[in-house]
């Protein structure tokens, strides 16, 4: 197994590979927003599913929104994160060449895990995804995403803290404080009912 640190992982992240690491759902996959095409062709993951960025705290992510969703997005965050909730909304025009997505939106999630949060403060915002070949269950511990992905550098220490295992509840900015549910996970948004 190819264990890194958060420093080491930063020199991985810069050559353009991507590296695997822990969070509070599901262990995910994670590059630097300039080379997405590697998640996909690591997870054999059909290119029109759009990647999520994932940030340490959400003033790191707020580049990425669009000025119409900022009041929205301050307010979901504040109250949500760190946590299980992934938020698509439309993504700021100066970002659109970190977008993965076809419709001009955005994936924004942050993690609460330690060791997800301190990898992040180090590389700054990563796309990502869940750590497992597409198509497939994955497993939740570094010794058995080792097995599917040998090459990959995966963050240490190990084991990892337990984490839940369920994938997180992703919800869509339709319009001004209107949320709609696109995959219930572990968390409720009051904001929905």
């Amino acid at each position: 197994m190819n264990l890194v640190d958060g420093k080491d992982a930063l020199k991985t992240l810069k050559v353009g590979l991507p590296i695997i690491f822990p969070t509070d759902t599901l262990p995910a996959i994670g590059c630097l927003p300039k080379f997405p095409n590697i998640i996909y062709e690591f997870k054999k993951r059909n290119r029109n599913k759009p990647l999520i960025l994932m940030g340490s705290e959400h003033k790191h992510l707020i580049d990425y929104v669009h000025e119409s969703v900022k009041e929205d997005y301050e307010n979901i965050a504040s109250k949500y994160w760190p946590g299980p909730l992934t938020i698509i909304i439309p993504a700021s025009e100066k970002q659109a060449a970190n977008l993965t997505s076809n419709d001009l939106t955005i994936g924004l999630r942050i993690p609460n895990s330690y060791m997800a949060q301190s990898l992040l403060r180090e590389t700054g915002p990563l796309l990502t995804s869940s750590a497992n070949i597409s198509g497939f269950k994955g497993s939740i511990t570094a010794e058995g995403i080792a097995l599917d992905f040998p090459s990959l550098k995966i963050l240490g220490p190990i084991p990892w803290p337990k984490s839940s295992g369920k994938a997180s509840t992703i919800i869509f900015w339709k319009k001004r404080g209107d949320w709609r549910m696109i995959r219930e996970g572990e968390l409720l948004v009051r904001e929905l009912y």
